[in-house]
């Protein structure tokens, strides 16, 4: 009996957000301004930045991203670290962010691990004080190797692990703020260990060395 009214919540959830949606659709939807990722620093703590190929025209029409950047950051002291994130300037029109995980399996790559991770960072929503913030772990694997990856998405001063919470908000703040900009932001690194330090540090490191930077890229 749960399940089933935990079912009936969920269907009423999305009937009624799509019906929110619908009614806001025809209104025009605000873009809002914001610096492009390619001034992003190539610099962040002692990780040093490189340019990542660009994706072919077929797959920036999957991923829909009307502004991407991916790069490689490598440290003396640390294991590389890739970084890709990918910013909707809106979602109205059926360029809706895609979870990592339906990406891998096509690359070779097999969820092992799946489950949430906190991580203290600063300037969550443009606030000076640090704030936990829940994202996605996923340890995938290809033959005997290892990648830890992390992501979340974010919009609007709000940082959301659940792909499905996410759209649950694009569809309120459609209605809100008329707006349904958004981003993915992925970090990865190998699962082998560099020093004592683990990829899980590592990881972390990285993301709470990034986070402040991202205001101005991702607007609020």
């Amino acid at each position: 009996m749960k399940s089933i009214a935990v079912r009936l919540t969920l269907i009423t959830v999305c009937l009624a957000s799509a019906s929110v949606y619908l009614a806001g659709a025809n209104r025009d939807e605000i873009v809002p301004p914001r610096t492009p990722l390619a001034s992003l620093p190539m610099t962040i703590d002692d990780w040093a930045g490189r340019r990542a190929p660009d994706m072919t025209p077929e797959v920036l029409k999957v991923l829909g991203a009307d502004d991407y950047i991916m790069r490689s950051y490598f440290a003396p002291q640390h294991g590389p670290i890739g970084l890709y994130i990918g910013y909707h300037a809106t979602q109205r029109q059926g360029d809706t962010i895609h979870s990592p995980l339906n990406c891998l399996p096509g690359a070779g790559w097999q969820p092992l691990e799946q489950g949430h991770t906190l991580i203290t960072v600063s300037g969550l929503g443009g606030a000076t004080a640090s704030t936990p913030i829940e994202i996605n772990r996923v340890v995938i694997g290809k033959g005997l190797e290892r990648q830890l990856v992390l992501y979340w998405y974010q919009s609007h001063g709000r940082v959301v692990a659940s792909e499905y919470w996410g759209k649950i908000y694009t569809v309120l703040d459609s209605v809100r703020y008329h707006r349904t900009d958004a981003a993915l932001v992925r970090v990865i690194t190998s699962m082998e260990a560099v020093g004592t330090e683990s990829a899980d540090e590592r990881a972390a490191k990285f993301v709470q060395a990034l986070f402040p930077r991202l205001a101005g890229h991702l607007p609020l």
